[in-house]
């Protein structure tokens, strides 16, 4: 029986971290496009690619996740851009209408209203 002072073992404890293995026939996945949508369940990225004088953009990859591991992808982006940055200096937004605002504003997920066209 363990003693009142003494330290209690942490769950998993002496057991090896998992790791992570990537198989080489992974497929690599390139996006410019990301749109964003969520039920009280889960949060659903499609990333797509969207090329230079085409109008569609193919959802090449979907990703379901819970909203808590959402969360953490945040928090690791946020760290990750910040280091990024130190390293190799600030990420510049561009000002105005840009190519981002035609790709990632103009998506809305499927449930959104339309937006009102002018005349």
């Amino acid at each position: 029986m363990a003693e009142p002072n003494e330290p209690k073992q942490k769950p998993g404890a002496g057991k090896p971290a998992p790791r992570l293995v990537i198989p080489p026939t992974t497929e690599l996945v390139y996006s410019n496009v990301v749109r964003v949508a969520h039920s009280p369940a889960e949060i659903v990225f499609d990333f797509g690619r969207l090329l230079p004088g085409e109008l569609d953009i193919f959802i090449k990859t979907r990703v379901l996740m819970s909203p808590l591991s959402a969360k953490l992808l945040q928090r690791a982006l946020s760290e990750n851009l910040s280091k990024y940055e130190s390293q190799f200096g600030e990420i510049k937004l561009p000002e105005g209408k840009s190519l981002a605002d035609n790709l990632f504003k103009s998506i809305q997920s499927p449930d959104a209203p339309d937006e009102p066209k002018a005349e």
